[in-house]
């Protein structure tokens, strides 16, 4: 169980991973050793995966997210390992669900533009059988965060 020191620890580093143990130990007022200690304990008990660096998509020139909605008529081990398998090599899928209702799969994809979409679609479905796959260009991301509630 997390106590508040601990949830204190994990919404520092989401909103900065980069902070050294020391400006959080000052922050949450506590020396250093146990909050190191507090911080690898947090990793080995797995509350914390890994610490990344969030890029600026617009400096990339990658400033289009796609929601591409997936129907299949197949639901065998085969098929979803070859499924799963695509998406693994297609780089522009950041986010991927099985999803309930009338979608099976939903997929955030993160392109330059809409030929970029279109070269990416072309390759999804030359990877995998899909029964329907529509799309949605989201016009502008209103709010956007990595940050979950503790």
């Amino acid at each position: 169980m997390l106590d508040s020191t601990d949830k204190a620890i994990l919404n520092l580093l989401q909103q900065d991973a980069s902070l050294s143990v020391a400006d959080i130990a000052e922050t949450i007022n506590l020396t250093v050793s146990p909050c190191w200690r507090r911080i690898q304990n947090l990793e080995n008990r797995g509350y914390i995966e890994k610490r990344v660096a969030l890029l600026n998509r617009q400096q990339l020139d990658l400033g289009i997210d796609v929601f591409v909605f997936i129907k299949t008529n197949q639901h065998n081990d085969e098929w979803i390992e070859q499924f799963y398998s695509a998406l693994e090599v297609l780089p522009e899928v950041l986010e991927a669900y099985r999803m309930s209702g009338d979608v099976d799969y939903l997929l955030r994809v993160v392109v330059k533009d809409i030929s970029a979409y279109d070269a990416f679609y072309k390759n999804l479905v030359s990877k995998v059988p899909l029964a329907d796959v529509s799309s949605s260009f989201a016009m502008e991301r209103i709010k956007f965060t990595t940050a979950v509630p503790i």
